[in-house]
């Protein structure tokens, strides 16, 4: 079992420690459609092409029960204007999977 409800930003932390290409610019779309009618959003990519890094970084963006300032203070999501507006303000459900050969699968 895993932690679903506010999974925190240390899955995104490991990740931004390791080589990660900076996709932060993801977040400033979902952010501009929060509180909108057209606020449904599909993030759809073929396998292996960092489906599970982008919803890591998602839970560490939107977590309110971590702060998450210092993993993104250097990314470009933190050049936008609503950078500080949705960081860290709401609560994250988190699914993850384990798939039959034992990876998981967030």
């Amino acid at each position: 079992m895993g932690t679903y409800l506010n999974p925190g930003n240390g899955g995104f932390e490991r990740i931004a420690k390791s080589g990660y290409i900076d996709k932060t610019g993801m977040i400033g779309i979902i952010n501009s459609r929060i509180n909108t009618t057209n606020n449904l959003i599909c993030i759809s990519r073929p396998r292996r092409f960092g489906k599970s890094y982008a919803a890591q970084m998602l839970c560490a963006y939107y977590d309110h029960t971590c702060n998450s300032h210092s993993l993104f203070d250097d990314k470009e999501i933190s050049k936008t204007e609503c950078y500080t507006e949705h960081l860290n303000k709401y609560n994250v459900i988190s699914r993850k999977s384990i798939l039959k050969n034992g990876e998981s699968m967030v």
